[in-house]
């Protein structure tokens, strides 16, 4: 772990202790029916061939009163421990089920991902109101649905079968793994990893008779090991270009996000990131290196990420793209 000298805190209005840079992050500008919800701020994208991992809808309610003409809701409610109720709303011949919950927010906000439909809406809308905006994006929502189920039938990827000759992606290139040590490798350092750059072969350094999950362990050691030495030297790269200090910096497993930066300066990024070339690595530092300075995905935020990495849009469009569960199983 790197500590700098300590800085003082940045300018913005701090609202959230830490921000998140989730996993599947939108590549286009946001159309005027999204917005980001607050619990992990992004920029949602247009529809797009690939699902991102969430998608959010924003819409101010138009009608806050039941009317005459406003269909019944066909029910089930069910209040969830978050406090949402589980409701159903009969769209043509097609029944939609989806989640309600209210907030003091001041849209309805909808989040389609693999558990289905989601919506927050703000105590003082009528269930006619919120009927009336799920009618209105109705082919948005099912197309969505539509493409997530895919995805989700999709998304088994093998797990790599652990023997001479396995290959996985790291830092945007096919490494192709032995079992045993390199050659000419005696003694301890025959049991440590060795990576050839040359030929792209990582010696594992175990008995090719060795157990799978000691092999596996091997192996997500020294990616860890290169994780770290990696951002390591990318994060005081752009840091300086910013001109900002942060305090210290960590590996992170989150299955959500890529990164996080919170207020008091600590960086956290994703070891799956090392599978990724470095230039998607830098993406993901300088976006949360920025957040030293903007703690936000407003405006100002993106115009600060792409002044220190000007090829921003590219990068974030291949994470958005290349989603965990097309990475290796480990």
């Amino acid at each position: 772990m790197q500590k700098t000298p300590s800085r003082q805190r940045p300018t913005a209005a701090l609202d959230n202790p830490q921000l998140d840079l989730p996993l599947n992050l939108p590549s286009e500008p946001r159309p005027s029916i999204v917005a980001p919800s607050p619990a992990m701020l992004c920029t949602p994208a247009a529809p797009a061939p690939a699902m991102p991992a969430t998608l959010r809808g924003d819409i101010a309610p138009a009608d806050t009163t039941e009317t005459a003409s406003t269909p019944a809701l066909p029910l089930r409610a069910l209040s969830a421990p978050d406090g949402a109720c589980n409701r159903q709303l009969m769209l043509g011949s097609q029944m939609l089920d989806y989640r309600l919950k209210r907030s003091s927010r001041r849209t309805i906000g909808f989040t389609i991902d693999g558990t289905g439909l989601a919506i927050t809406a703000p105590r003082w809308v009528t269930i006619g109101a919120i009927e009336s905006a799920i009618a209105e994006k109705e082919k948005w929502i099912f197309k969505k649905l539509t493409e997530w189920q895919t995805r989700v039938e999709q998304r088994v990827v093998p797990r790599i079968e652990w023997k001479d000759g396995a290959q996985l992606p790291y830092l945007g290139q096919t490494v192709t793994v032995m079992m045993t040590s390199a050659s000419g490798t005696t003694g301890k350092s025959a049991t440590q990893p060795t990576f050839d750059t040359d030929s792209g072969v990582l010696w594992l350094g175990v008995s090719a008779l060795a157990d799978v999950k000691l092999i596996r362990e091997h192996m997500q050691r020294w990616l860890h090991v290169q994780a770290l030495q990696v951002f390591g030297e990318r994060l005081p790269v752009y840091a300086a270009k910013l001109g900002v200090e942060f305090r210290a910096y960590a590996l992170s497993s989150a299955a959500t996000c890529w990164g996080s930066c919170s207020s008091d300066g600590k960086i956290r990024l994703n070891w799956r990131l090392i599978h990724f070339p470095v230039h998607v690595i830098d993406y993901v530092v300088a976006h949360e290196l920025a957040h030293l300075r903007e703690m936000n995905h407003s405006p100002r935020f993106w115009a600060t990420v792409e002044s220190i990495f000007p090829d921003f849009r590219e990068a974030r469009h291949t994470l958005k793209h290349h989603p965990p569960e097309l990475l290796p199983l480990l």
